[in-house]
């Protein structure tokens, strides 16, 4: 009997046995901070690293973005005017596209979702029924909906640092995203060409996540993420031992180390091999768990 191809059996066994609330599950070595593995089907986890701990998720936010743009139903080729953004958060959001410009809702949120662009979330939101403040209810509506528990919702790009939530919960949010066909298309899509109006230009764009263009992985659904506070992250759908698997990867060193994790996990939940991780990267996932312990407990003193 192999024994190493037991070991996500075993992990998984534990796994239920004691909840999500682990350190690290097996003897899989990931360098994100957070981490959650799950079967599409099911939900049921398979890996959970830190897996309750509320943390900043970035741009992970524009899945649930997506699908309520998508839930109103709203007309995907209208036109809607590119404006400068209306939430002042502090972070610097950058953007190629021309103020007063015009782009498609369609493209807006294509691009928005594969290329992470933050202006065409707040486009978005801003010609949502009720505007911003009705997107962001429908945000924090929705993730109650889907049973996250412990997300919270501030702003529709996830350049807030209190956009929140779980690993867990995330795994519930994908889930959620890959039942919307646009959205699978567009996150797994590697390039896109957008066309605007007034004036008229065309602007190119890729997507984020480099496994999308890899021969050796099948992604179903993808997003990154990234700020300051919440470091690397992401999140994706992506066929392993010939079962659609969820994985989310929050919080970790370089734009490299999500992708590093993606294969380190993909090679244990086929083989048992626990791969390694590079100093740098064990590093910082050990300072940054020190300080969400420091922070947990500082929260617990002074409440």
């Amino acid at each position: 009997m192999n024994i190493r191809r037991l070991a996500p059996w075993l992990a998984a066994v534990l796994l239920c046995a004691s909840g999500h609330s682990l350190g690290q599950t097996g003897d899989v070595q990931l360098a994100s901070v957070h981490a959650a593995v799950a079967r599409l089907a099911d939900g049921e986890l398979q890996v959970a690293k830190h897996a309750d701990r509320q943390v900043p998720i970035a741009s992970i936010t524009k899945l649930m973005t997506a699908m309520v743009v998508l839930d109103a139903q709203q007309d995907l080729n209208e036109w809607l005017t590119v404006q400068p953004r209306q939430q002042q958060l502090g972070k610097t959001a950058w953007t190629r596209m021309r103020n007063a410009s015009q782009a498609k809702r369609r493209d807006l949120l294509h691009i928005a979702l594969m290329s992470s662009e933050n202006i065409a979330c707040d486009v978005l939101a801003r010609h949502f029924p009720g505007g911003l403040p009705a997107f962001v209810k429908a945000m924090n509506s929705k993730a109650t909906e889907l049973g996250m528990r412990d997300t919270v919702f501030f702003d529709p790009a996830g350049l807030s640092p209190s956009n929140v939530s779980t690993a867990a919960d995330l795994v519930k949010m994908v889930r959620a995203a890959y039942q919307y066909d646009l959205i699978r298309d567009v996150t797994t899509s590697t390039y896109h060409q957008v066309t605007f109006r007034k004036p008229r230009y065309s602007l190119q764009y890729g997507n984020t996540n480099p496994l999308v263009r890899s021969s050796r992985w099948d992604v179903a659904l993808s997003k990154t993420g990234y700020l300051s506070e919440a470091g690397r992250c992401l999140v994706m759908v992506s066929k392993i031992n010939g079962e659609q698997t969820v994985l989310v990867l929050l919080d970790s060193l370089g734009t490299r180390t999500p992708v590093g994790d993606a294969g380190r996990l993909r090679r244990w939940l086929e083989s048992g091999d626990p791969g390694s991780v590079a100093v740098a990267a064990r590093n910082y996932e050990r300072e940054r768990s020190a300080a969400y312990r420091a922070d947990a407990v500082s929260h617990n003193v002074t409440r």
